[in-house]
C-alpha cells in the first residue's frame, strides 16, 4: 500500500512539522469547479473557518472530496498568519508550497479515513487509490453530474480519455455553453453519428467557436475567449432521433432560456 504520506515526505514535506490533512466537501457548491475557475475564491473559502481548526498548524495538505470517500489532492499550503475576527471566526494566511508537489496536484486520489472528520493530523495514514496520467480531470460518472471547463474538455478530447469518449459518443443531446465572463448562454444540439462527443470535439478543434457565428465574433476580438466557456448537457436524445426532431428540441431550450434574445444564439 502506498500512502499519501510517503509521496509527500519523499518530495520534501517536513516530517517534524505540525501538518493536517484537510478534505473540503460542500453539498451547496461544486468546490472542484471553484478551484479550477476561481482560485482566489477557493483559497478564501479554505482560509476562513468558523472554528480555530488550524491553530498551531504549520502546513495543511488539501484535498477536495469526491464520490464516497475518494479525495483529490490539490496542494500543500504553509500557514503564515492567523487572526480571530469580530464574529469569532478565524482567518488564516496561507502560501502554497511549490514546486515539489506540482506533479501530484489533481492527479492523486486517496481514500479518506474516518469520514466524519474533515481535518486530521498527518499521522493518520491514508491510502493512495490512483495516480492519474496527466490531469484526467473528473472521471465520467453520469450525464447530468458535470460541468466541464474548456481546458478540461480540451484535455479530455486531445488525450482521448476512454470513459468520456465512450459515454459522450453513445448519445445525442441538447447541450449548454455558459460564458463565465459575460454570463451569456448558448444552446446547441448534437445529432451527428458521433453524438455529443463529435460535436464537442469540433469546439476543441476550432478553439471554442464550433462554427457558430456569434462565438466566432467573440474569438475574433479575443482568441482566448473560449477559455471562459463551460459545457454541460441539458437533455439526452435517442440515437434514432431525426435531425429535424433534434433541432426542434434545441429550439425549445433556446426559447426557455432566452438565448436568442439575451444570449449567444443567433437563429
Amino acid at each position: 500500500m502506498i500512502t499519501i504520506q510517503e509521496l509527500l515526505f519523499n518530495r520534501g514535506l517536513d516530517q517534524t512539522a505540525k501538518t493536517k490533512l484537510v478534505r473540503h466537501k460542500d453539498n451547496r457548491s461544486d468546490l472542484y469547479n471553484l478551484y479550477r475557475t476561481d482560485r482566489a475564491a477557493f483559497l478564501a473559502y479554505q482560509s476562513s473557518q468558523s472554528k480555530d481548526v488550524f491553530n498551531g498548524v504549520d502546513y495543511i495538505v488539501s484535498f477536495i472530496g469526491e464520490e464516497g470517500l475518494l479525495s483529490r489532492f490539490i496542494g500543500v499550503y504553509k500557514l503564515t498568519d492567523r487572526k480571530q475576527l469580530a464574529n469569532d471566526s478565524f482567518e488564516y494566511q496561507m502560501e502554497e508550497v511549490k514546486p515539489q508537489f506540482d506533479d501530484l496536484i489533481e492527479r492523486v486520489i486517496i481514500k479518506w479515513e474516518n469520514a466524519i472528520s474533515w481535518h486530521q493530523w498527518i499521522k493518520n495514514k491514508m491510502e493512495v487509490i490512483e495516480i492519474h496520467p496527466g490531469l484526467h480531470y473528473k472521471q465520467f460518472t453520469d450525464y447530468s453530474d458535470f460541468i466541464l471547463n474548456f481546458d478540461e474538455l480540451k484535455e479530455i478530447v486531445t488525450k482521448q480519455y476512454s470513459d468520456w469518449k465512450k459515454m459522450l459518443s453513445a448519445t445525442k443531446g441538447i447541450y449548454l455553453i455558459s460564458d463565465t465572463k459575460t454570463g451569456k448562454l448558448y444552446v446547441g444540439s448534437a445529432y451527428g453519428k458521433d453524438g455529443i462527443w463529435g460535436r464537442w470535439c469540433n469546439y476543441v478543434f476550432t478553439n471554442g467557436h464550433g462554427g457558430n457565428k456569434t462565438l466566432k465574433e467573440l474569438m475574433a476580438v479575443d482568441p482566448t475567449h473560449g477559455n471562459n466557456f463551460q459545457f454541460s448537457i441539458l437533455m439526452l436524445l435517442p440515437r434514432t432521433i431525426t435531425d429535424d426532431e433534434a433541432i426542434k428540441k434545441e429550439r425549445l431550450f433556446k426559447n426557455k432560456l432566452g438565448t436568442n434574445s439575451f444570449g449567444l444564439n443567433n437563429n
